[in-house]
C-alpha cells in the first residue's frame, strides 16, 4: 500500500500525533497536494483552517467539525493577512502550525515572462509564504511551539537551471532561505520548518496532456500519489523537537527528467 502501514492507509486516527489538538493553517488546502495534506492533518487530530478558493464547497464532503474555511482569492500578501487576521479573530484563534502548499505553476520560456508574470509569480510563491512566516512567527515563539511546512517546486531543492520553468523555480528556490533562517532563528523557542520539494504528482489541476507528458520524464512512467506526498511531507514536522528543521527535502524519487529525454 504504497509503503504505508496498514492501519494508517484505512484512515485511522493517529493518536500518537504530536499535531493532536493543534490548530494548523493551510494555505492552499482545498485541492491538489493541499488537500491531501488537510485531510491528513484532520486524521492526526489537528483543528484546521482550509484557505482555496470556494474552499467551503470544495472541503464539504470531507468537513468533520475540527475542519474550517477561509474562502479567498489572493491578490497580495498585504490583503491576504488582512482578511486572514478578521477570519482568525471570529475564531479566536492562532496557528499552532502552517502549511503553505498555495503556488500557481508557470511553464513558459524566461525570455516569454512578462514583466507581470514575475511579479505575480513572486509574490504568490515567495512573498506570500514569506509574509506570513513573519506575521506568525512571534506569536509561535511567545508560545514556545510552532510549525512552518513550505512546498517547493520539483527540482527546488538546490540552485538549479531551468529552461522551462525558470522564473516559478526561482521563487521556490527561495523557500529554502526562509525555512532555514526560521530555523537559525527561533529553533531555541520550538519553532520549526521545512521545505518540501515533490517530484511530479497527479492532482486535478493536471490536464490530460501534461499528465502524460510529466509521467513520460519519470522513472516509472506514472506520477506521484498526492496523499503519499502529503503523509511524508507532515512526518518531517510531525515530531518534537523537530530535528528535520532548516531542512529541503526532496520527495521525488530521484527524479531526473534528463535522464529521460
Amino acid at each position: 500500500m504504497n509503503g504505508i502501514p496498514s492501519g494508517k492507509a484505512r484512515g485511522e486516527m493517529v493518536a500518537s500525533s504530536t499535531f493532536n489538538g493543534r490548530f494548523a493553517l493551510v494555505i492552499g488546502g482545498s485541492g491538489g497536494i493541499g488537500r491531501a495534506v488537510s485531510l491528513e492533518l484532520v486524521r492526526r487530530g489537528a483543528r484546521l483552517l482550509v484557505h482555496g478558493r470556494q474552499a467551503e464547497e470544495r472541503m464539504k464532503t470531507s468537513s468533520p467539525a475540527s475542519l474550517s474555511t477561509f474562502d479567498y482569492a489572493f491578490d497580495s500578501p498585504r490583503n491576504f493577512i488582512q482578511a486572514l487576521d478578521a477570519r482568525l479573530a471570529d475564531m479566536g484563534a492562532e496557528p499552532d502550525i502552517v502549511i503553505c502548499a498555495f503556488g500557481p505553476f508557470s511553464e513558459k520560456p524566461l525570455e516569454t515572462v512578462s514583466a507581470e508574470e514575475w511579479e505575480y509569480l513572486t509574490m504568490v510563491n515567495l512573498a506570500l509564504p514569506g509574509a506570513v512566516a513573519s506575521h506568525f512567527l512571534a506569536g509561535m515563539k511567545a508560545r514556545g511551539y510552532g510549525r512552518f511546512l513550505f512546498f517547493g517546486g520539483t527540482r527546488t531543492d538546490t540552485i538549479r537551471p531551468f529552461r522551462k520553468t525558470a522564473a516559478y523555480a526561482a521563487a521556490k528556490t527561495g523557500l529554502g532561505v526562509l525555512a532555514k533562517s526560521i530555523a537559525a532563528s527561533a529553533g531555541d523557542r520550538n519553532v520549526a520548518a521545512v521545505v518540501v520539494c515533490p517530484g511530479p504528482t497527479d492532482t486535478e489541476y493536471l490536464n490530460a496532456e501534461t499528465r502524460a507528458r510529466h509521467a513520460s520524464l519519470t522513472a516509472t512512467g506514472s506520477l506521484l500519489p498526492a496523499k503519499l506526498i502529503a503523509h511524508a511531507s507532515l512526518d518531517l514536522i510531525d515530531a518534537d523537537p523537530c530535528i528535520a528543521s532548516g531542512a529541503i527535502v526532496a520527495l521525488d524519487g530521484g527524479f531526473d527528467p534528463e535522464s529521460r529525454r
